[in-house]
Parts: C-alpha cells; structure tokens; sequence
C-alpha cells in the first residue's frame, strides 16, 4: 500500500481546479547524436560552421567529441512545444550536413583507437580552453570511446504556483525555496528507487559494435560478426560498460538533502585522487585535465537524475545550488530510439512526466548506503538483463518479481496518469500508460527486444544502425522548414558565431588564472 507524505495533497490536485496547475509544468530535451560519413566512419570533419558556433549556439552544440551533435530546446510550458522545436533542429542540421549521416543508436558507429576520435574544439578563448581541457581530461580518465556513447536528456520543472498550493496542504520547515529543495529531494530519491523501470520500458542498446569493446574483455555474448550483445539487455549504455565513473563508486554522493547533495560534489572536486595525480595536470604549458580529483568539475558526476540551476556567469554549479536552490531535475536515463528521426518516441515525455510526479508524492525517506546498494543493483540487473525471464529485483533485501513490482509502480502511477489528463483536458497520458503496460508481460514489444531483432534481420549491429542513420537523415532532409523557422536558425548560428569571436577578443589574462578562479 502507499505511503504519501500528503494523502490530501493527492486528492487536492486530482480536481480539476488544481490540476490546471500542472498545465505550466516546464519541459526540454537535450539529445546527443554522432556524425557520421558516408562510410558510416565516425565523421573526422569539423562542426559544422552552417550550424553556428558550438560554444555560444544555445540549441546546437556538441558534447564531448567533434563528431558528437548535442540539440537542446528551450525550456517550455507548452508540453508539444519540446519535441516539435527538436524536430526542426533535426531537419535543419539535417541539411547542413554535407553528405554525412546522423548516427540512429546510443552506441556509437565503428571506431578505431582513441586517438582517433578527436575532441571538440571550441575556440581559443578562456572558457573555450576550459571546456576542451575538461574533455582532454575525461578522454584520459576514462577512455574516449565512452564519450561517443549518445543519450537523451529530459528537463522538468514545476511551476510557483503549484509549489505554493502544495506547501499549503503539505507544510514544511523554512520559505518556499527550502520546501521545494526538500520536495524535489525527495523526488530524486524516489527516482533512484524506482528509475528502473525507464531502462526496462525504453532501453534501446542492447547490441554494440565490436569496436566499441577497444579490445576489452566483457560478459556479452558474440551474435553475429563484429556484433556483440546482452541476449536480455535493455540498455548497455548504462551498464558498466555504458556511461559510468566506476571512480566515482567511493563518493557516495548523498542525496538525503541539498546540502549534503552540494557538500559531496565540493569534496569530490578538492580530493585527490591518487591515480589522477600520477596522470598530472600538466606537461608544461600543455594541460591534461583541469584538476587531479576525483572530479574535475560537478559535470563529471554521472547520475540517473541530477538537480540542476542555471548558474550566474562565474558561478559554479554547486556554489549556484547551495545558494539559490534547485530549479529544474534533469532526468539522464533515456536511451536513443533508433526506429524514431529524433531519437524520442512521443510516449517518452508522458511517461516521464507521470513517473516524476509519482516519485514527488510519494513519501520519500533518506536512502541509507543500503539501500543505495540495492538501487543500484536493480539497475544494474534491468540495463543487462531486464527482459530475461522471471528476473527478480531487491526489496529490501528480498527477491521480488520484476513484472510484480512493475505492475504495482503502474498501479500507483494510476492516479498521476488521470491528474495530467485533467489538467490538459485529454486522456493521452492514460492512454500512454496503458500502452506502456503491456510491455511488463510481452517485454518483446520493448524497443530493446525490437533492436535485436532488427540487428539479426541486417546481419549486425552496425548495418541495421547505419541504414536508420540513412534513412531517418534523407527524411529529415526532404522536409523543408518554414521560411521563419528556416531564418530563425540561420540568424541564431550567425549571432552564435560573432559571440564567439568577441569572447576571444575580450580574453585577458593567463588561463592558469581562469582555472584558479573557477576553483577559488
């Protein structure tokens, strides 16, 4: 039975009055995506410059390598608004690129030794240097073949005026900052318990090109020539082999409170960590990373979800959080669709919008190293072998069905499904849901059980992956933008360009200064 921390609350906003609120809910997306050649080669050309400016363009960038796109809308309280904005960057950079494809997968294209894969390149200015550094330092920490990995990540946040009609029958300790902090801590918690079932509905990497591997020794099983697999994974970009800092494993991060949350982060950006040290910082003017810690910057922590504030210019963003509060969630556990152009089906931000208020209502205890052990070991069980039949799932401490307990989370969404539905006056999320539930007892119509399907129809992960990057680029391609939206994109990567270029012409000063400041 659930446990709320408000049961009135509950019903307050299923009425309709209350529900509108939840129509101002702000939404965004950030979608990572690989160039690649004709040879379906990860791409060895420069950033687009028809695509504007990666450093200042504030929807179309790169993440860590120069192939790597990252697309990013504007935070919206038009729940359509998202996914039709990130369409027409995907047609527009679609048409800028110059017989290279958008690669379809999470898991990258074939690729050769690190060396090869070349980071991004943003300029000579101190924050261009800065950010190059960073990466120069997660390539030799990590390895550069993790940083081609592409993901998609979905912004959230709730209005003031929801937060003030829920304080009112919720009450907490101090002013509304410090009760939407505490809530949304909560959430997060109750996100890491139940964050799961995301990789289960829409993990879509269960196959990897061999290449990816870099000659390291893994559990996956070969299934065909250069293609190798979890035969029940859902998502292996967030396995052990995907995006994740096994450094990272003694931090212990906690999320029990905001001040906790940000106390962690400052240590872990000011402890050494020895093999960092020996790595060095520097070899003479030449910087290798920005810092020998266990974290160079808070970006580097990876996590399901994190807390986020846009920060002040010169704020880092743990400073920004400790003293401003949170401001949005940035949920990160959405893996690419390759049978979608964009990435994201539109089942995706429904399902997560009903998830998310669940985990905010739902009561919320701290998370003691136990449990976190536990959540992060049915995490690691659904993301290699979520579809295997009769898998079981920890709770506290017992074995429970994982279809059980999935059934029981769709039961208890039920509630959050009917109050957006209410608010936007339709009946889409119920609907979403329902067609979601069907994948806990026929896991075939998950899209990572339709990936390897799709893998052993073309022979390998590659070939099926190459012709959907074909594919979905010549479609995007073919459909032309309005002549305003055409010209808005064209205005935004001339402005993009020419922020660039006063940023480098008001540089002043030493970079090792720049650094020092970030950290002081």
């Amino acid at each position: 039975m659930l446990k709320f921390t408000c049961c009135s609350a509950v019903r307050q906003f299923s009425e309709a009055s209350q529900a509108q609120l939840l129509s101002q809910i702000t939404r965004g997306f950030e979608r990572e995506c690989l160039r690649v050649d004709r040879a379906g080669q990860l791409a060895k050309t420069p950033h687009p410059a028809a695509l504007g400016h990666k450093l200042t363009h504030p929807w179309i960038t790169t993440d860590y390598a120069e192939a790597l796109l990252e697309f990013i809308t504007p935070p919206s309280t038009d729940a359509a608004y998202p996914l039709a904005f990130l369409t027409d960057i995907h047609r527009f950079s679609a048409q800028q690129l110059g017989g290279e494809y958008l690669w379809a997968g999470s898991m990258p294209c074939k690729i050769g030794a690190d060396a090869d894969i070349t980071i991004a390149n943003y300029g000579t200015s101190h924050e261009a240097r800065f950010k190059m550094v960073y990466r120069e330092g997660l390539g030799l920490r990590y390895g550069r073949a993790m940083q081609t990995i592409a993901g998609a990540h979905y912004n959230w946040s709730l209005p003031t005026e929801f937060w003030l009609a829920l304080r009112d029958c919720c009450p907490g300790s101090g002013d509304l900052q410090d009760f939407i902090n505490q809530r949304t801590f909560g959430l997060i918690r109750n996100f890491l318990r139940y964050g799961w079932l995301v990789p289960y509905l829409f993990g879509a990497s269960p196959a990897l090109c061999q290449s990816f591997l870099q000659g390291h020794p893994s559990d996956l099983v070969e299934l065909s020539l250069g293609t190798w697999h979890g035969p029940y994974a859902t998502s292996l970009r967030m396995s052990d082999l995907g995006y994740q800092n096994h450094a990272q494993d003694k931090l212990a991060i906690s999320f029990n409170s905001l001040a906790e949350y940000t106390q962690g982060l400052e240590a872990a950006i000011r402890t050494p960590d020895p093999y960092y040290t020996e790595l060095g910082v520097r070899e003479g003017d030449s910087w290798r990373q920005l810092s020998d810690s266990v974290l160079q910057i808070e970006a580097e922590f990876y996590a399901s979800m994190r807390p986020k504030r846009v920060a002040p210019s010169g704020l880092r963003p743990a400073k920004a959080l400790r003293q401003q509060g949170v401001q949005y969630v940035e949920m990160r556990l959405f893996d690419l669709n390759p049978f979608i152009d964009i990435g994201i089906a539109p089942e995706q931000p429904l399902f997560a919008d009903v998830l998310l208020l669940m985990c905010l209502f739902r009561d919320s205890p701290p998370i003691t190293c136990r449990e976190q052990s536990e959540n992060d070991e049915n995490k690691h069980r659904v993301v290699t072998r979520g579809r295997q039949p009769g898998l079981q799932l920890l709770v506290h401490n017992r074995e429970q069905p994982l279809q059980t307990l999935a059934s029981e989370l769709f039961d208890d969404m039920a509630p959050y499904a009917a109050m957006l539905d209410a608010a936007y006056g339709s009946h889409r999320y119920q609907r979403a849901m329902q067609d979601l539930r069907q994948r806990i007892t026929q896991p075939e119509l998950t899209p990572s059980a339709q990936v390897l399907e799709a893998v052993k129809k073309h022979g390998s992960y590659f070939d099926f992956a190459f012709e959907q990057a074909k594919a979905h680029t010549q479609s995007l391609q073919a459909v032309g933008l309005p002549e305003d939206t055409m010209a808005t994109f064209k205005a935004s990567a001339q402005a993009s360009q020419v922020q660039a270029q006063q940023a480098e012409a008001a540089t002043t000063g030493s970079f090792e200064n720049h650094v020092a400041a970030y950290f002081a």
